[in-house]
């Protein structure tokens, strides 16, 4: 069978654990070939994001046919968008190229607690990203943000926040529970025909940096190597938990390290 053949559009990340570069290992790990669309170009590192430069719409919209008109994508993942404008050339693209699966992750808060979007970019993911998405991945904050609301406190609160979300658009809604204080970090998938605990136990790591990326990486990389959704997102969860499980062993950064995306290899 031959590999997958999968896009990322996202920021970058210069310290290799988050953006891009998160991207590109989770595609790679699990059996996928990667591509690239770059919509920003960050300083960061573990310990923060110090500067974000958008690239031109143009520059962006040139690379996304420059893959598109010679690459068949199976999935696409989308994360940092900070603005309307490519948000709509994004859309525009995918609305012509017809790529089988598209996975967003509503990239707005990062690990270290900045935020990376503002109003702006908050209505292009909302309105102009999440209806064309086949999963969107948001976690408890970044739910929060998408409603205007505040951030669960509970398990009853977060899936009680799924039909809003869904009223969003988006064809399926995972919701992450990680940032609940419980001995457990569940996720909740949400589709049409029903509503699917993914159930893990919490890992006592600090190494978060880039973890939301990588999760939903997981879910475009198998979604076209699984015969279903919840397939793809309960093998994605086990990925995401033995990462970050042998995080340590990398032992990268000051700050919020990585998680290990070549621990089956290494």
């Amino acid at each position: 069978m031959r590999a997958p053949k999968l896009l990322t559009i996202a920021g970058t990340d210069p310290s290799g654990g988050a953006g891009q570069s998160a991207d590109i290992k989770t595609f790679s790990a699990l059996g996928a070939y990667a591509t690239s669309v770059v919509t920003a170009v960050l300083a960061q590192n573990t310990c923060g994001v110090r500067d974000i430069l958008p690239l031109p719409v143009e520059m962006i919209r040139a690379q996304l046919d420059s893959v598109f008109d010679d690459i068949t994508i199976d999935a696409v993942k989308i994360g940092m968008i900070g603005d309307l404008a490519t948000a709509r050339v994004v859309r525009d693209a995918l609305e012509r190229y017809q790529p089988r699966f598209v996975i967003l992750d509503p990239v707005m808060v990062a690990k270290s607690g900045d935020i990376l979007v503002d109003r702006d970019g908050l209505r292009a993911v909302r309105e102009v990203l999440i209806p064309i998405a086949d999963v969107i991945t948001p976690n408890l904050p970044e739910g929060a943000v998408l409603l205007d609301t505040d951030t669960p406190e509970s398990y009853v609160e977060m899936e009680a926040m799924l039909p809003r979300l869904a009223e969003l658009g988006a064809g399926n809604v995972l919701l992450k529970g990680g940032h609940l204080r419980d001995t457990r970090a569940d996720d909740i998938l949400w589709t049409p025909q029903g509503t699917h605990w993914i159930g893990a136990e919490r890992i006592a790591t600090t190494r978060l940096h880039g973890s939301g990326c990588t999760m939903a990486s997981a879910i475009a990389a198998l979604l076209p190597q699984r015969d279903t959704l919840l397939e793809a997102v309960q093998d994605a969860k086990r990925y995401m938990n033995e990462a970050l499980q042998q995080a340590a062993r990398l032992d990268v950064g000051k700050g919020k390290g990585p998680a290990h995306h070549f621990h089956a290899w290494w």
